[in-house]
């Protein structure tokens, strides 16, 4: 049940970086809802190192945006390349 729970959090992160990053985006709802998962981790493992999180704590709404805009950017940079 937590890994539904993961998925739905991560949708809702994924299209919130989305529509806060100007640019557009063509890709679906599969793309945005790892775009939001791999933000959030990617928030907990800054937040873990920066000691802002202790091990095991979840990472908030708010650090899994940040955390899912800038996996977005990094995508749409590797993305542009090709």
């Amino acid at each position: 049940m937590s890994f539904l729970w993961m998925l739905l959090i991560g949708l809702i992160v994924g299209a919130v970086a989305k529509f806060l990053t100007p640019g557009r985006d063509p890709q679906g709802c599969l793309v945005t809802m790892l775009l939001g998962v791999v933000g959030a981790m990617l928030a907990g493992f800054l937040g873990r190192s920066a000691g802002w999180y202790a091990e095991g704590e979840p990472v908030g709404f708010i650090a899994s945006v940040v955390g899912a805009i800038l996996v977005l950017l990094v995508f749409r940079l590797i993305k542009g390349k090709s």
